[in-house]
Parts: C-alpha cells; structure tokens; sequence
C-alpha cells in the first residue's frame, strides 16, 4: 500500500548526492517538500528543479526543506546540482524503493511504448513527519511548482 495523506514518513528515505544518509529526523521541526521526477538534466525535471531553486528562500521562509527524489545515480545528481545551481538535496533512488514505498514508481506510456517510470509527484511532509498533501502527476506544474506549493 503506497503513502497516502496522513501516513508517518519513514525516517530513513536514502542516500543523496553525495552518499550520506537522508532522514526525516534530520528535518524534525520543518516542514519538507518530497519531490519525485523522472529524470536529470530533461527539460520538465529541469523546469521543475528551477522552480524551486528559485523560489528556495520564499519555501524556507515559510518552515519548508526541499528533497529530490528520482532513479538517477548519485554521480548524475551531483551534475544537475551543479549545472542548476540546486541548493537542495537529492536521493539517488537507483533501486527504487523509496518511489515504490511512496507509489510513485507505475507503469507508464508513451508514443505506443509501455515502460516503468516514475510519476511526477510531491508529497508535502509536516513537521511530526505526516503527509498532509499530493501534488499528483496530473497536477504539478513544473515551471510554477514552488508557488504550488506556497499556496497550499
């Protein structure tokens, strides 16, 4: 069964970018933004990546941390943070555990191809580690994605 609205996170969610160990402990008191994505360096997840790089500060203003979340390496994470100048963490989900534990991880179609990938979703985390609310894939706007937030 895949986290829904008003399930606890589990602490640990993964590794980042830089292979330290990513828990919701370390953001006990703050509210977090998990967003998951299908890919560096594409142009939605690019979109999607500077949206909130941009609005960064109005997030963290309003009690909000901002964590990444896609199948790509760590290697691959450090270059779109360095290309995009992200400011936020990012977890190589290489195995996809995390995206399954949170249902993000389904079966997708494209051009007539089926494949499994990840849908781009948000899940808005409180302060106690609850989900309170899911941006679903057919709802996040990926060039205004930190307003969406915002004005949740």
């Amino acid at each position: 069964m895949a986290i829904q609205i008003g399930d606890k996170v589990p602490d640990l969610l993964g590794t980042d970018q830089d292979g330290k160990e990513v828990r919701m402990s370390d953001y006990a008191g703050k509210k977090v933004a998990l967003y998951f994505y299908p890919k560096d360096n594409t142009s939605g997840c690019t979109a999607e990546a500077c949206s909130l790089r941009d609005g960064y500060g109005a997030l963290q203003a309003k009690g909000y941390e901002v964590i990444g979340v896609s199948k790509d390496s760590a290697k691959s994470h450090q270059g779109f943070i360095q290309k995009q100048n992200l400011p936020f963490r990012l977890i190589a989900d290489t195995d996809t555990t995390l995206q399954q534990l949170f249902g993000v991880w389904a079966e997708k179609k494209m051009c007539g191809r089926v494949y499994m990938g990840t849908l781009r979703t948000t899940f808005i985390i409180d302060e106690q580690g609850v989900v309170t609310h899911v941006i679903g894939p057919k709802e996040v706007k990926t060039k205004d994605h930190a307003n969406q937030i915002l004005n949740l």
